[in-house]
């Protein structure tokens, strides 16, 4: 406010997956409690990806927009890359633009994409110290698994990725001082997979019957575990905030 900008974030929602609606209107939500200006640009389902690019461009005509999202999944008609990339890289929150995803590959300043922001946030909060430690990421997506691995090892962590069918993965969780998830399967981490010095992190969404699940057995793990995060109500909210501190600490930088 001192400095007569207030900070702007767009989103682009395409289609009407329920989750995604959810997740949209979380957003929003949090960004008018801060006082962040929110637009949501809606478009249907069946929308071809040259049009979808096209208005992408014209909405990013808005000087205003200090950070924009392309809300995930998009429809399967849609190049998801060339949507992406569509995103300037000095307005892309999210760090998906291909640019931006190369300098944090490279450990260039960029955004850091906001579920792994939010994952070190809780970390920090418990003090873990990342350097040395033995971390297990489930998943490579791009939104949790492939940026997260970047970044934990470039603080210097010993990073093992596996996908939820790698073989002997129990045995590869039990081994590692940090477990994060991000894959979205209902109960994929077990009380088995845990020592009583385990962190886990649940990153990954799912829904069966309509209901929220992470990829924990939370209950069951929580048991065991020194430290689990439930789903929801864990990552999720985390992830929010750090998607709004893109916003603001580009609306701050900005000329």
């Amino acid at each position: 406010k001192k400095l007569h900008k207030i900070p702007k974030l767009a989103v682009v929602l395409v289609g009407a997956d329920k989750p995604s609606k959810k997740y949209v209107e979380r957003k929003e939500q949090s960004a008018k409690k801060i006082g962040v200006l929110f637009e949501l640009k809606k478009f249907k389902a069946d929308i071809t990806t040259k049009k979808l690019k096209n208005a992408i461009l014209k909405i990013q005509k808005d000087d205003s927009i200090s950070g924009m999202i392309i809300q995930l999944p998009l429809p399967k008609q849609i190049n998801k890359t060339a949507i992406l990339n569509a995103v300037k890289p000095e307005i892309d929150v999210d760090c998906l633009n291909s640019k931006n995803q190369l300098k944090l590959a490279h450990g260039q300043k960029t955004f850091i994409p906001p579920t792994p922001a939010a994952i070190l946030e809780i970390l920090k909060s418990l003090k873990v110290k990342l350097k040395n430690k033995t971390i297990t990421v489930i998943g490579a997506g791009v939104l949790v698994g492939k940026p997260m691995a970047k970044i934990l090892r470039q603080m210097g962590a010993r990073v093992k990725v596996v996908k939820r069918k790698t073989k002997k993965i129990k045995q590869i969780c039990l081994d590692s001082d940090i477990i994060i998830s991000g894959v979205g399967k209902k109960n994929l981490v077990t009380r088995a997979m845990v020592h009583n010095h385990s962190i886990v992190i649940d990153a990954g969404i799912s829904f069966v019957d309509k209901k929220l699940y992470g990829d924990v057995d939370w209950k069951e793990v929580s048991k065991t575990a020194l430290y689990t995060t439930p789903t929801p109500g864990g990552v999720g909210p985390v992830t929010v905030s750090c998607l709004l501190k893109n916003v603001v600490e580009n609306t701050r930088q900005s000329n």
